[in-house]
């Protein structure tokens, strides 16, 4: 039997967006709750945050559903990290927080949002952490804390089993998620497995139509696209700038000059690399929602890249 890869939009959302059981085992695993706050009912809502903002437009988020205590939980997964990720993270968790607010009710009736961000990648480097809690609280006092907003990264790369002993169907949800393979022995044979039995059977190869199958590989070919578009940016940001650091300036000046062309050498070169993103993953038959999600950039700069490739 094969199985395809959880961590796949397709799959992803497949397991923990149209099974609400399976959704709230994998929250309450891996939420930073206690005994009394754990999740009994979970209903969904519409994926979609319409912001306002231009520069967010189409902004759709993986799951997103209400317990029976009003409270709403944001999944996502990511497979790249970027700056604008977490912005992103940011803006749908406040706009869910606000849009609750119904005309003449009061703020009073506001509910807790939490945002869960898998990230298939490294933004801490130093950090040997891999589980990251974030919350509004008094930075002198931190036991002093706003209640509202909650939001957890992990960064599925650093984790480790046995550095989360204490929670064992936290360790068997994300064994699930960084240990796939074609078999996943280890895990199902586990008697406290059944949630991870059912969300491995639904990622059974055969269980999936071609166009499905399809938009699966579409999505892997984005994101390795993306991927060595954003490793040659940061190489040739660091040979340009190396050499724009060499030439600039005094001998005085010299380390200054070599620190703002590294700087400058990488912001091109990643420019330089999303704008051929833009134009391939166009070229391939991508929808402009699709490369607005892979390539973070706004739809006025998609456009902008796409009209200037015409010109030339």
């Amino acid at each position: 039997m094969r199985y395809l890869d959880p961590k796949n939009d397709l799959t992803f959302k497949k397991i923990f967006g149209e099974n609400p059981d399976l959704a709230i085992s994998f929250l309450n695993a891996l939420m930073p709750f206690e005994e009394d706050q754990y999740i009994e009912k979970l209903e969904y809502l519409s994926p979609e945050l319409v912001p306002e903002l231009p520069v967010f437009k189409h902004t759709i988020v993986d799951v997103r559903c209400i317990d029976n205590k009003g409270r709403q939980f944001i999944i996502e997964m990511q497979m790249l990290w970027t700056d604008s990720f977490k912005t992103r993270v940011m803006f749908n968790a406040s706009k869910a927080y606000v849009t609750q607010l119904e005309r003449g009710k009061k703020f009073n009736a506001l509910c807790p949002v939490y945002s869960l961000n898998l990230i298939n990648d490294t933004y801490l480097k130093d950090d040997p952490d891999f589980y990251h809690h974030y919350s509004i609280v008094n930075i002198e006092n931190t036991d002093e804390k706003i209640e509202g907003l909650e939001f957890i990264f992990i960064e599925l790369p650093k984790f480790k089993p046995e550095t989360m002993l204490e929670k064992r169907m936290a360790v068997l949800w994300l064994r699930f998620l960084t240990e796939f393979d074609d078999t996943y022995p280890a895990i199902i044979e586990n008697p406290e497995a059944e949630e991870i039995k059912k969300a491995v059977k639904i990622l059974e190869e055969s269980s999936y139509s071609k166009n499905e199958l399809r938009a699966y590989s579409q999505y892997w070919d984005a994101i390795m696209v993306t991927q060595a578009y954003k490793y040659d940016a940061l190489e040739k940001g660091m040979k340009e700038g190396r050499k724009e650091g060499r030439e600039e300036g005094r001998e005085e000046g010299r380390l200054e000059g070599h620190k703002e062309g590294l700087v400058e050498g990488k912001k091109q070169g990643i420019r330089d690399s999303l704008s051929n993103v833009v134009i391939n993953m166009e070229e391939k038959g991508y929808t402009l929602d699709d490369i607005e999600d892979v390539t973070g950039l706004s739809f006025e700069e998609i456009k902008t890249i796409l009209k200037s490739q015409l010109n030339e």
